[in-house]
């Protein structure tokens, strides 16, 4: 994670702010990069296609999504809006692979 940027609080400049975004986009983008590779572990695992879309699975990790959302009091519609894109994002992402493992 990024240690070096202005805290948001302490930036004075747009300058600050946006080195600070692009900052931690890089770590999102590292952090979606493992979540993905547990996508190929799940896909891997799975023994049925039919086993990849687990709606209960899905409800409880937007669910936990929205709690840590609120705990650190940001907009929970927001957090569920983007966790149900990134969820299934990781279900069709999750699909190809067992296709592409099985095929």
């Amino acid at each position: 994670m990024t240690d070096n940027m202005t805290p948001p609080d302490d930036c004075t400049t747009m300058t600050e702010v946006r080195a600070g975004v692009d900052a931690l986009d890089r770590d999102l983008v590292s952090l979606l990069a493992r979540r993905f590779g547990y996508m190929r572990a799940a896909a891997r695992i799975k023994p049925a296609r039919e086993a990849v879309r687990d709606e209960g699975r899905k409800a409880e990790v937007i669910a936990n999504a929205v709690a840590e959302a609120r705990r650190h009091d940001l907009p929970a519609h927001i957090v569920a809006a983007m966790w149900e894109t990134l969820v299934e994002g990781s279900i069709a992402y999750e699909l190809a692979e067992w296709d592409e493992t099985r095929a």
